[in-house]
């Protein structure tokens, strides 16, 4: 027996869960190319968003930011968004 219903609800899950990974890796990879210059938050919304007012674009940024902080893979010092000491080591060791 099955403790949650199958079906259409955990394909959502599965999509949401990967949208949000692929916001993640877009921030990161965004402070990474630019590193070491820095971007606020609102420039790097606007960047990523091509400046859409759409809050739900805004949003999605501004979570990415927020989940990567948690995972200590960005930092930020006032509004400045930028990779952690750890992001940038790993971001610049070669690949196989």
């Amino acid at each position: 027996m099955h403790d949650k219903v199958m079906g259409a609800g955990e394909q959502k899950l599965d999509s949401t869960a990967a949208e949000d990974a692929r916001d993640q890796a877009q921030v990161l990879r965004t402070a990474l190319d630019i590193y070491p210059a820095t971007l606020t938050l609102d420039e790097l919304v606007r960047e990523l968003t091509v400046a859409s007012p759409d809050f739900s674009e805004q949003d999605r940024i501004q979570r990415a930011v927020r989940d990567l902080t948690a995972g200590g893979l960005i930092q930020r010092i006032g509004d400045l968004v930028l990779p952690t000491r750890a992001a940038v080591n790993f971001n610049a060791l070669p690949r196989e």
